[in-house]
């Protein structure tokens, strides 16, 4: 066979690196895949029988998408029918046992909203909840969530003054806010709604990537039976609805071990008081 000849193999050389360089360019450019952060708030609950968050708990445990999931759990330490029970603290005790994050969402005997608080009493009741926290698992809390997502810069900074990071969140569960209506007839819809808007920051480059996955927030409440009742449909539902997207999830599309699922949640945290991230719902239009 004769030799290349000199023009030909520069051309050939030229183009292979060409296409090497596009090809480099391309994989830099397709977006992490995802990977759901599972939180619940308003818990735990007190109920002597048919608790929601134990079935919760289990759930998460042993399901038929991915056994021992591990989530972050929002809690009130002082609600007057949760964490302030000796049922609540119980069972804060054993979501920190059982591997989960445990958080911060309210220090107060009800649903308290810290932004209409005066400075003082959110900077007291701050360090009651990370003092109740810190007492029933022998940690520190990380990470907050403001009740009805109601915040404001003077807010994030008292979080940031007590070493709190303020999480928010990409998906919303509709059910679970208007007691004594246990029922959701459009979950599939809701969440592929959120997940697709979503989906629009992911291909952006917008969003964190933390060991090699987007982490992408979900919200439910563990006080509420219909979301215990279907947890294991909702789990469904994000994968398929991510498949549907054409959003690759990693080889685990559900968090499974702490430390993990605390620096993914730390890198998805609010970080300046003066932005405005979409909230759920009427939310939203409520508070900015």
């Amino acid at each position: 066979m004769g030799r290349t000849p000199p023009a030909f193999a520069v051309f050939r050389y030229l183009a292979t690196t060409l296409l090497l360089a596009l090809a480099a360019s391309a994989a830099r450019a397709e977006p992490a895949p995802i990977r759901f952060i599972l939180s619940f708030d308003d818990g735990p609950s007190a109920a002597g029988s048919g608790n929601p968050t134990v079935q919760v708990l289990d759930t998460l445990a042993r399901n038929a998408v991915q056994p021992d999931i591990k989530a972050i759990f929002f809690t009130q330490t002082r609600h007057w029918h949760g964490g302030g029970t000796e049922t609540g603290r119980g069972l804060i005790q054993r979501e920190h046992e059982e591997g989960h994050v445990v958080a911060l969402h309210s220090a107060t005997l009800t649903h308290a909203n810290h932004r209409f608080m005066a400075q003082d009493e959110l900077e007291a009741t701050l360090r009651r909840g990370i003092g109740d926290l810190h007492q029933l698992t022998g940690t520190a809390p990380l990470l907050v969530r403001p009740p009805f997502w109601a915040y404001d810069a003077g807010t994030l900074a008292s979080y940031h003054r007590h070493g709190l990071a303020m999480l928010l969140t990409d998906l919303n569960a509709n059910d679970g806010k208007i007691y004594g209506f246990h029922a959701s007839w459009h979950k599939r819809a809701n969440m592929l709604k959120m997940l697709t808007n979503t989906r629009e920051r992911w291909l952006a480059g917008a969003m964190p990537v933390v060991d090699g996955a987007t982490p992408v927030v979900v919200t439910f409440h563990d006080v509420n039976g219909y979301t215990a009742g279907h947890l294991g449909e909702y789990l469904d539902i994000l994968v398929d609805v991510a498949r549907e997207l054409n959003m690759p999830t990693s080889a685990k599309p559900f968090y499974d071990e702490r430390a993990a699922l605390e620096r993914a949640a730390l890198a998805s945290a609010v970080r300046d008081g003066t932005s405005r991230p979409q909230l759920p719902g009427l939310w939203n239009w409520l508070w900015q």
